[in-house]
C-alpha cells in the first residue's frame, strides 16, 4: 500500500500519509478485490484508467518489510528439530518479493505458492497443504500449520489431517476474527510467537 500511495502522490498531488490510510482504512473495513476502485471513486478519478496502473504499481514494487524480532530467533531453534515448510497464497510474484524481502526463505525446505497450481488450489483448498506435505516427506498427521486468519488457514490444513495452532497476536490483522464453522476453528490458540515451542511440544500429533 506505501508504494501505491506513493505512486498517488506523485500522480495526483495526494499525500501520501492520507492515501496510505485511506487504502488501508478500506482494507480494514473488509474491502477486498475493488479496494482501488474505491479509493479513486472517492476522489471523483476513472477507476478504468488508473486501476491497472495501480494494481501494476502494487504487483512490481519492491516491499519494505521486516519480520517480527523474535521471528530469526524461533525459526533458528525449530530448524533443528523440526522439517519446515511454507504454504502461502497470492500471487506468486508479489508472495516471492515478500519472501525475499523478509529474508527468511533459507529456513524453510519446501515452499509451496497455491497461485503456482491454480487459483482453484488457494486457501481454504487441501491442495497446496498436500504439496507441502509430499515435498517434505511428511504424513499429514506428523504435521502442524501455523497461522492467523481463521477465514481460509485451516479448513484446508486440517482436512489433510494437520493439526492446526493460530497466531491470535492482539494487534494482528486478524485478531478479532472468529471462525465460522467448527472445521475453521485451529486446534490451538497462542498470544505470541514465543508460546510457539510450548505448544508443540504437547501436540499429540506432532512426530519426531
Amino acid at each position: 500500500m506505501c508504494a501505491v500511495a506513493a505512486w498517488a502522490h506523485e500522480q495526483f498531488a495526494c499525500p501520501p500519509d492520507q492515501a496510505l490510510a485511506d487504502l488501508w482504512g478500506l482494507f480494514m473495513s473488509g474491502v477486498r478485490g475493488d479496494t482501488f476502485d474505491r479509493w479513486l471513486a472517492s476522489r471523483g478519478l476513472d477507476p478504468a484508467r488508473w486501476v491497472p496502473v495501480m494494481v501494476d504499481t502494487y504487483r512490481r514494487h519492491e516491499p519494505r518489510i521486516r519480520p517480527y524480532p523474535e521471528t530469526v530467533a524461533l525459526l533458528d531453534r525449530l530448524q533443528v528439530r523440526h522439517a519446515l515448510g511454507l504454504v502461502t497464497d497470492g500471487r506468486r510474484e508479489v508472495q516471492e518479493r515478500k519472501l525475499n524481502a523478509l529474508g527468511l526463505r533459507r529456513y524453510f525446505q519446501a515452499v509451496v505458492f497455491s497461485d503456482g497450481l491454480g487459483r482453484e488450489a488457494r486457501k481454504p483448498s487441501g491442495r497446496p497443504f498436500e504439496a507441502v506435505l509430499e515435498q517434505l516427506s511428511v504424513a499429514g498427521r506428523s504435521a502442524v500449520y501455523v497461522a492467523d486468519n481463521t477465514a481460509k488457514d485451516f479448513r484446508g490444513a486440517r482436512c489433510v489431517g494437520m493439526g492446526t495452532i493460530r497466531l491470535r497476536h492482539p494487534r494482528g490483522l486478524y485478531a478479532l476474527l472468529e471462525p465460522e464453522t467448527p472445521a475453521d476453528a485451529p486446534d490451538w490458540e497462542i498470544e505470541r510467537l514465543d508460546q510457539l515451542e510450548e505448544v508443540l511440544a504437547g501436540a499429540a500429533t506432532l512426530q519426531r
